[in-house]
């Protein structure tokens, strides 16, 4: 209901302030110098209000974005540990735009609206996508489960078109070894055991950090990654060594977690950041950061003739597109199967 109060300045000026508070909405408030303008503005503003379009689930309506935030990070702290911090930022920005709206009161005009927000800031096309996708998948969740949502509104906001990304990758004879050796003198014992993992797995900083015990299997060689950027469960082939390195860390193993790389103390997963650019600098390197470890796993898999489809495989993507940029690597190992092709059918004609 709106609520309209006159004020009165100490030089006699009138104005009238309005209040219009109505579940599922955060309070609106505007001052006119008129009572028939703060009347009709309040009853256009209730009109607008109450005139949503009809959302068929009522838990959509008493429950707000602050909520499902809050439910999506300790979904994520629980399945995700070592992607928890990132997506519990993005998640606490949202809250601060739409907190307090009702779920059914949540429109893609306004989640579009928050996009633009983010690339007149500054914000690059990637990192807004990954906004996107951060409340696109906490949304996800809520309507496969058909608890609080129904309909998806972030599925209809359009995509920022991405310039393709970069392939950094370290050299074999140089900056690998240098890196592993500044890997191994880093105050944190574990980032030489996670570059390695990094290295020969492709796997994403999230997921290595996200592992638990219970997911990786030392006798066959082999992790299980539960919860994927893909939300499909992945298995990652471990090479000797880092089986060697994991039976020798796990001698010492936390019983009060299952996590694999646990902070000092806590039930949760190490933070690597600092001690990983330490290393980096450490060793010289430049323009290097840990992301590109997997781009080394995949150009080292492309240069070693790995196709366009295993590389997929490795690292998991659905679509080929995201693995093209090593094409170019493996082209050596695609010029000998056309000359094996080549001197089979074609050498005698």
């Amino acid at each position: 209901m709106a609520n309209i109060q006159k004020r009165k300045t100490q030089k006699g000026d009138v104005s009238y302030r309005v209040q219009i508070r109505l579940s599922g909405y955060p309070q609106a408030t505007k001052t006119f110098d008129r009572l028939t303008d703060a009347k009709a503005w309040a009853a256009q503003t209730e009109t607008a209000m109450r005139e949503r379009k009809h959302f068929p689930n009522r838990e959509a309506e008493r429950h707000t974005l602050n909520d499902l935030a809050d439910r999506y990070i300790k979904k994520v702290e629980r399945d995700n540990p070592g992607a928890a911090p990132k997506q519990a930022q993005i998640m606490r920005w949202w809250q601060k735009q739409l907190g307090d709206y009702a779920l059914a009161n949540i429109t893609t005009a306004m989640i579009t609206e928050k996009r633009d927000s983010l690339l007149d800031e500054g914000y690059s096309a990637a990192t807004t996508n990954r906004y996107l996708a951060a409340l696109r998948k906490a949304m996800n969740d809520e309507v496969s489960k058909q608890d609080w949502m129904r309909d998806n509104p972030v599925s209809r906001v359009e995509k920022q078109q991405e310039p393709r990304g970069r392939v950094r990758f370290l050299s074999k004879d140089d900056e690998l070894p240098r890196l592993l050796a500044a890997c191994r003198k880093s105050a944190l014992p574990e980032l030489y055991m996670i570059v390695r993992l990094a290295i020969t797995s492709g796997m994403r900083k999230g997921e290595i950090l996200g592992l638990r015990w219970a997911d990786v299997d030392l006798a066959r060689g082999q992790a299980t990654i539960q919860d994927t950027k893909n939300d499909e469960r992945r298995a990652v082939t471990l090479v000797p060594e880092v089986v060697a390195l994991l039976k020798e860390h796990s001698k010492v193993r936390r019983l009060n977690t299952d996590l694999v790389f646990v902070r000092q103390g806590k039930d949760k997963a190490v933070v690597i950041d600092t001690r990983f650019r330490e290393a980096v600098a450490k060793a010289k390197i430049k323009d290097f950061h840990f992301h590109d470890l997997r781009h080394t796993c995949a150009s080292f898999l492309a240069m070693s003739g790995a196709t366009i489809p295993e590389l997929a495989d490795v690292l998991g993507h659905k679509t080929l597109s995201m693995v093209q940029r090593y094409a170019h690597l493996s082209q050596a190992h695609t010029s000998s199967v056309v000359e094996r092709m080549n001197k089979k059918f074609l050498g005698a004609v």
